[in-house]
């Protein structure tokens, strides 16, 4: 498989571009020295950004699908889809600290084998009957739940006017809870992982390779698992009230509040503090993951609360805007409910990043309102007497730190051999079976590769001149643009003298210039389909042909050094980006009435491209040939690789994606190299959909794809 040219063959590559100037010129549909003008040419979109945009539905059924997108593109990203099996939580609680009206407990349980959720309950002293529940994530506070901003930060804080107590400046996190206790709700507030008691994994460590990028596991996701399981706790509290779970956290609490609230049912009131905002969207590793944010941004997580009772905060920080860019599009969406008064938004200006006691207070208001706590407005925070962090620990003498307590290494294992039996369980035995597969593993592949198949009408195909062909037949050039994203991808069309009906749409990695040799003509291979009566089409996918500047090198290597996930969770891999031309080409050949079948054909480069695609195409295509090129996600690619695909190996690597396909007829080539046991997925699924299905260990040949496509 052809990979990036580097700097050191620079002289070779201009080379290259002259012997093939007569093949380029004659498939170019642009004029000579008229740039392409696609937005996916711009600058990448980077977490800091000062804008990050994302269009709201403007119908309610509308936002019902949207809605459903991005609560799988959340679940995806984050590891969860399928979700990780529940096993019994089996919670230790103790440590009793009575407070005269609320008491403080010590609580740790395993989220998954191995790995354990630390935390304190706050509990009223007093409970008749059913009574709310909160849940407060973690948030980027230094020692997390044991915080203690000092005596300095504390005077501070009380100048400032943020706080009214020297208690809630020193301890605001306690505060928030022990307040939440007194207006009559059970309480648990939970580390995040590497915090506080929660190791012995380092906060954001352990998941910043490659592999882990592969299989989707993540920081975050582990985090959002852990909400999850939090609160699967205190639901199992007997006085817990289900029907009134609230969750608000800040900063990366925040995060976890919009994503939990995002993907779980349960809770009935959020407020997520400053952190939902069209600026910068979390800058932690434990924020961002792989696919989560391409096309979107946080105000969009928390839409999918709606029309659920919603409000947040802002400060002078990224959230200062929140008022003007994130709660017009919120209501937009309540709107559609008739229940635009059920999200609400304030920026505190005169603070920093914070959740002080001004904040808190409105969260209070807000939780009462809602949760029906039934206390009086307005409700004032009440001094306290903080708990010394020393004795809010969890593990002690008599409650160690359990012995079976992993590393992320090893519970990256674990994490694993769950994915691993997860989809092996999804292999289908049967055309049901096959449904099922292409809900689960169709429904990851679109999010991984940001790509469905568009409607016709979303591509004009705009040509831009026609020709006679040497040796008869026309030659046609023009570029298609979508509507709904604006790309654009230059195409070429031979049509021969007397048309049969089928396509045979051939791409290449070198792009369409490959249908032509260095005379300018038809290549032989090429002029035979034509003469059986088959028109022949090719495009430029992203970066090759006319998306390239002749002599100029292109960096494909944008990758952040630190953590993939940054790039990632806002830009399209590239080989989504060339999945996603696939797709275009196909629409827009269906928009012709005359094309009565399609066979697709992928050679060098754009093999893998072709064979990924045609898992999203179903009907259209008749046929697929394409040249895998060897290319196993088992062997685990870097991040900088053209065809790396987060979530690749999570899902049975290219067998995998590749039986999404099926049944349509495929004729994969260049599977030497490629692990038994990836490929093995893809025999599975053709045999139970009854497709038809070969294997060659060859590569692809211009005259093997005239023999196999003979032969229909």
């Amino acid at each position: 498989m052809k990979r990036l040219i580097l700097p050191a063959l620079f002289s070779l590559v201009l080379l290259q571009i002259a012997c093939e100037a007569s093949a380029a010129d004659v498939s170019r549909a642009l004029e000579p020295e008229k740039k392409l003008d696609d937005p996916r040419l711009g600058r990448q979109r980077k977490l800091d950004d000062l804008y990050h945009p994302w269009t709201p539905a403007t119908t309610k059924a509308e936002w019902e699908k949207q809605s459903r997108a991005i609560r799988e593109r959340v679940l995806v990203s984050t590891g969860l889809w399928p979700m990780p099996p529940k096993e019994p939580l089996k919670p230790v609680i103790h440590g009793r600290i009575d407070r005269g009206d609320y008491t403080v407990e010590k609580v740790f349980f395993a989220s998954l084998p191995g790995h354990y959720v630390s935390g304190n309950l706050y509990r009223p002293k007093k409970i008749s009957g059913k009574i709310p529940g909160v849940l407060c994530p973690h948030g980027h506070w230094k020692n997390g739940r044991f915080y203690d901003a000092g005596e300095k930060e504390a005077r501070d804080q009380l100048r400032q006017g943020a706080e009214e107590t020297i208690a809630g400046a020193r301890y605001p996190l306690q505060a928030r809870m022990v307040q939440l206790a007194r207006l009559g709700c059970v309480v648990f507030h939970y580390d995040m992982v590497g915090v506080a008691d929660s190791q012995p994994i380092g906060h954001g460590a352990g998941f910043a390779d490659a592999e882990a990028d592969l299989r989707l596991q993540s920081a975050l996701g582990l985090q959002t698992f852990n909400s999850i399981r939090a609160l699967d706790f205190l639901l199992s509290l007997p006085e817990v009230d289900p029907n009134r779970i609230g969750v608000t956290g800040a900063s990366g609490g925040g995060t976890q509040t919009f994503l939990l609230c995002a993907i779980d049912p349960r809770p009935a009131v959020a407020f997520p503090a400053v952190m939902v905002s069209t600026n910068m969207q979390g800058g932690c590793v434990c924020e961002n993951s792989d696919l989560l944010r391409i096309g979107i941004n946080n105000v969009a997580f928390a839409a999918l609360f709606a029309p659920k009772p919603l409000a947040m905060s802002g400060a002078h920080d990224w959230t200062i805007d929140i008022e003007k860019k994130g709660l017009p599009e919120l209501k937009q969406i309540y709107s559609l409910y008739g229940n635009a008064d059920n999200v609400y938004a304030k920026c505190f200006r005169q603070f920093g990043h914070n959740y002080n006691r001004v904040s808190r207070e409105m969260m209070y208001e807000w939780f009462n309102s809602h949760l029906k706590l039934g206390q009086k407005s307005p409700i004032v925070e009440q001094d306290f007497q903080p708990v010394d962090p020393k004795d809010l620990t969890v593990f002690d003498a008599d409650h160690p730190r359990p012995a079976d307590a992993k590393p992320a290494a090893e519970l990256r294992k674990d994490m694993t051999a769950i994915a691993t039996k997860q989809f092996a369980e999804m292999l289908p035995k049967d055309k049901a079976g096959v449904e099922r597969y292409r809900e689960v593993v169709g429904t990851a592949a679109r999010v991984m590769l940001d790509a469905g198949a568009p409607e016709p009408d979303a591509v004009d195909v705009g040509t831009t001149s026609q020709s006679d062909l040497d040796g008869g037949g026309r030659l046609l050039k023009g570029i298609a643009v979508r509507s709904d994203d604006k790309t654009k991808l230059p195409w070429v069309l031979l049509q021969p003298e007397s048309p049969n009906g089928t396509v045979v749409l051939w791409i290449d990695g070198e792009g369409k210039s490959h249908l032509f040799g260095s005379d300018g003509k038809p290549r032989p291979q090429v002029r035979k389909l034509l003469d059986a009566g088959n028109v022949v089409v090719s495009v430029d996918l992203f970066l090759t042909g006319e998306f390239l500047e002749p002599g100029k090198l292109v960096d494909l290597t944008k990758v952040n050094s630190k953590y993939a996930g940054y790039t990632f969770a806002y830009n399209r891999p590239l080989l989504a980006n060339r999945v996603h031309d696939v797709l275009t080409a196909v629409a827009g050949l269906r928009k012709n009435d005359q094309v009565q079948k399609i066979e697709l054909v992928g050679t060098g480069e754009a093999g893998p491209c072709v064979l990924l695609a045609a898992g999203l195409l179903g009907d259209p295509v008749s046929r697929v040939v394409a040249d895998a090129c060897g290319l196993s996600y088992e062997k685990i690619p870097p991040t900088t690789d053209p065809a790396f695909l987060p979530g690749a190996l999570k899902y049975g690597g290219v067998g995998g994606l590749a039986a999404l396909a099926a049944p349509t007829k495929l004729d994969l080539f260049g599977t030497q190299g490629i692990p038994v046991n990836e490929l093995a997925p893809l025999s599975v699924v053709y045999k139970a959909s009854g497709g038809i299905l070969t294997l060659e260990s060859q590569p692809l040949t211009n005259e093997l794809i005239v023999e196999r496509l003979s032969k229909r």
